[in-house]
């Protein structure tokens, strides 16, 4: 087993540093259980509450004058500290918390929520804090991040192809982005760590945070869904296996995708004839867990590309989506990329077939889109920039392209 050093650099180490030096408003970083988010914020933070200890739920309880109390704010300081709360939306009330924290003392102290919830996913009605707050969405470790863990340049999207290690990229490939397997590089503690995350996120966070009282069924669906990861869902067959309704189904996976457990990639069918348009994809976070080869492929590209559109846009750099193709015919590309509302990266994913896809080239006329790639996982790096000008389809070393992504 290889040992390595856990404090490896995050992108997010740098997020949150340039957050806190121009931002008056608090910075909400919400992601996936064990994704390292404590760490990040810990270390921009000179003072730490969470929700998980009892010590510190008392005070939290006491309310925003307790919290200050705690931290001695009363005492001349020369400059905000920055405050930490890790996981106070396990609390009901903790949008009234924050806020009343932010309203009467954010002129002092400066503050970092986390959440292993998508920290909008169960409000109800009006937002109560706009204006107070930025959100983060943070990722595993990509190719992007190892090899650059620094933010984009001004308005720049991506940056120049770099080369990941050799070792790097077989601990991506084998183990997952989440940085204990990440670091562990070993196969058994990455199948023990991912059947302990799985368990946890359906009995603790689950029950944390929604009314389901059949986790049972719950956990069910979530075995099945480890191997759906790249494929199209259809819910009345989720149902039946089961054995609830479909629009438990769609509660259910809406849960899970709040928890961060995966994501849905819908159909993009502007400009596209006879185009599907209800059945999303499906994409787990950890694609360790995936066995196919090819949808074990395709759901490490998913993750590289919705981290890429969800840090642009939280960096404030445009609007993105990420969906993919598919119409009556069965003609499909795996993801479209669309900037500013216009598809603009067209990728299919092959784990080692180089032979293109004559596909890509019949949607990127239908759709004008400047790029289209189709990447290949086992490919060596190559160090040409795919994006240095529109192009029509062409074969790119997934290491390559991926490297140029936050």
């Amino acid at each position: 087993m290889v040992t390595m050093s856990v404090s490896r650099p995050r992108l997010y180490d740098a997020l949150l540093q340039a957050h806190l030096a121009r931002r008056r408003q608090m910075a909400f970083l919400s992601g996936p259980r064990q994704v390292g988010k404590t760490t990040s914020a810990r270390a921009a933070g000179d003072a730490y509450l969470s929700w998980d200890d009892a010590d510190h739920r008392r005070v939290l309880l006491r309310g925003p004058q307790a919290i200050v109390e705690h931290l001695g704010l009363a005492r001349l300081r020369a400059d905000r500290p920055v405050l930490v709360l890790d996981e106070v939306h396990k609390f009901r009330r903790w949008r009234g918390l924050v806020k009343g924290l932010f309203d009467t003392h954010g002129a002092d102290l400066r503050v970092v929520v986390t959440g292993s919830a998508r920290l909008d996913a169960f409000r109800r009605g009006g937002d109560s804090l706009m204006g107070r707050y930025l959100p983060y969405r943070m990722h595993p470790f990509s190719v992007g991040e190892v090899v650059d863990p620094t933010l984009p340049e001004g308005e720049r999207l991506v940056r120049r192809p770099r080369a990941i290690s050799e070792a790097d990229w077989v601990a991506l490939s084998e183990h997952g982005g989440f940085p204990e397997p990440f670091v562990e590089r070993d196969k058994r503690f990455t199948r023990r760590w991912g059947d302990l995350r799985r368990q946890q996120l359906v009995r603790e966070d689950v029950r944390d945070l929604a009314t389901i009282q059949d986790l049972g069924q719950l956990e069910v669906l979530a075995t099945l869904l480890g191997a759906l990861s790249g494929t199209q869902l259809t819910y009345s067959r989720l149902a039946d296996d089961v054995q609830v309704s479909v629009d438990t189904i769609r509660r259910w996976l809406t849960t899970l995708v709040s928890l961060h457990h995966g994501f849905l990639v819908r159909p993009w069918f502007r400009n596209v004839p006879r185009s599907l348009r209800k059945e999303p994809k499906w994409y787990l976070r950890d694609w360790s867990g995936v066995a196919d080869p090819g949808q074990r492929a395709e759901t490490l590209v998913a993750c590289h590309l919705l981290k890429a559109v969800e840090t642009w846009e939280d960096l404030g750099l445009g609007e993105f989506k990420l969906g993919y193709l598919r119409d009556k015919h069965k003609r499909e590309v795996d993801f479209v990329v669309v900037r500013e509302g216009a598809p603009w990266i067209l990728i299919e994913v092959k784990h080692a077939d180089e032979a293109l896809s004559p596909t890509l080239a019949y949607y990127q006329e239908r759709l004008k889109a400047p790029f289209a790639f189709q990447l290949v996982l086992q490919a060596p790096f190559v160090a040409a920039d795919p994006l240095a000008r529109p192009r029509s389809p062409l074969v790119v070393p997934a290491r390559t392209l991926l490297s140029q992504l936050p």
